[in-house]
């Protein structure tokens, strides 16, 4: 293709081919879990993990962004745990606090337009470099997901069930948050605050819409989820459009579209 002709085109087609199948593959638990709220959250504590970043005069904010988004990640699990309220409140006072507090901190003297381009994103202006720590998460996650899986899938279905397996439900939740957390937080720069949280629901819920078995569910949620970033991908580079949103909108296009195949059969 014309467009593989530049180097930041090559680079950003790499990052879609490894980003996109660990939405689909997390994707699946988190709307099996109902935790839409949950990454969403995450999402938003990025720009706190920067600020974090940036008043302790930390040159590389994406490490603190990280750590603050793991650390946020497993404060939310254990408050959640207390069942002091209910999760989508919890999950909502912490996301609205964050976001809150960053932009506050962000804006100060006019500043915040440093940080503007995390809002939607830039895949464009992924490095070698930010590759290799993309592979790095990618192959951890795989893994996880392999010797974990199962434990997750029981813990989802029946708690009880899975303590009686004695299964270390805790220890396996924070596990899956902090992967969740690293994802989204590696994931930020180049698919952008506002739309990362679209990215992990839309192809698990596309794929929910007509899947008949759990193989089936992880396979088309991984297929709709690269198709999605490929075709955005190439869509934007011909139409001259931000990639994220247009990865979005083609996600959601699938979305329905398997709403409705799913819902007349």
């Amino acid at each position: 293709m014309v467009f593989f002709q530049y180097d930041f085109m090559k680079y950003a087609f790499i990052a879609i081919l490894i980003i996109t199948p660990l939405f689909g593959i997390l994707g699946t638990m988190i709307v099996n879990n109902k935790m839409a709220f949950f990454s969403d959250a995450l999402g938003h504590s990025a720009l706190t993990g920067i600020a974090v970043g940036v008043i302790c005069g930390i040159a590389d904010t994406s490490l603190s962004m990280v750590l603050f988004g793991i650390a946020f990640a497993l404060l939310l699990n254990w408050i959640m745990s207390r069942n002091t309220a209910s999760m989508d409140t919890v999950i909502s006072v912490f996301s609205s606090c964050c976001i809150a507090v960053g932009l506050a901190i962000l804006s100060r003297g006019g500043n915040f337009s440093k940080y503007s381009s995390l809002l939607l994103g830039d895949v464009l202006s992924i490095t070698k470099r930010e590759i290799f720590y993309l592979i790095l998460i990618f192959a951890a996650t795989l893994i996880f997901w392999v010797f974990c899986y199962n434990r997750l899938q029981a813990i989802s279905l029946n708690r009880t069930l899975a303590k009686s397996r004695q299964f270390k439900i805790v220890r396996i939740e924070n596990l899956f948050s902090v992967f969740v957390a690293l994802v989204v937080m590696l994931s930020i720069k180049w698919v952008g605050i506002l739309l990362i949280n679209a990215l992990l629901i839309l192809p698990a819920a596309s794929s929910r819409n007509i899947s008949e078995n759990v193989r089936e569910y992880h396979l088309f949620s991984v297929i709709f989820s690269m198709f999605s970033g490929i075709l955005g991908l190439v869509i934007s580079y011909y139409t001259d459009m931000a990639t994220g949103p247009m990865i979005v909108i083609i996600a959601s296009v699938i979305f329905f579209a398997t709403y409705f195949y799913g819902r007349n059969r």
